[in-house]
């Protein structure tokens, strides 16, 4: 019986090379000459640091390092962008978290647009993958035509297509 998986990932090596980037460019704009900036991955916890003296180099931050990622192929909602920012000190830092997984509530969203879309096939929740399942190729073809279209709030990846 043909399946998939449905998944929500990061290649690490291509955001370390965005955040890489990123620091390059950062170094070399007139804006942020004397600005005290930083962008630091942890690459254990999947987190983002940055570090600027005052809001408005934050957010130049945050735009310089969405426009490297996208220009890696990595999808610009795959950061938590929902974090506030907090002093420390006399600097700004904010982290943004790399979301990696369909958490619960996104899974349950995504099984409930497979089924109604009257599409007939089975969806199945493993922790952070949904599988999938139905007879036809063509049907699994187009739940994923459906998902891409559907505006969903994380980057989907549809892997293991086995038929």
């Amino acid at each position: 019986m043909p399946s998939f998986d449905i998944v929500s990932k990061v290649d690490a090596q291509t955001l370390d090379n965005a955040v890489n980037t990123a620091k390059k460019e950062i170094a070399t704009r007139y804006d942020l000459k004397d600005a005290k900036t930083e962008v630091e991955l942890d690459k254990k916890s999947s987190v983002i640091t940055l570090t600027a003296n005052h809001s408005m180099s934050l957010n130049t931050l945050v735009d310089i390092l969405l426009s490297r990622m996208v220009k890696q192929g990595i999808d610009g909602r795959s950061l938590d962008l929902t974090k506030e920012e907090y002093p420390s000190g006399p600097i700004v830092k904010k982290e943004l978290p790399v979301r990696t997984g369909v958490d619960k509530e996104m899974s349950k969203k995504i099984v409930k647009l497979i089924k109604d879309s009257n599409i007939k096939v089975q969806a199945s929740i493993m922790d952070d993958i949904i599988r999938v399942t139905g007879k036809k190729t063509d049907d699994l073809q187009e739940v994923i035509a459906m998902l891409r279209g559907s505006k969903l709030e994380i980057p989907l990846q549809f892997v293991n297509m086995k038929s």
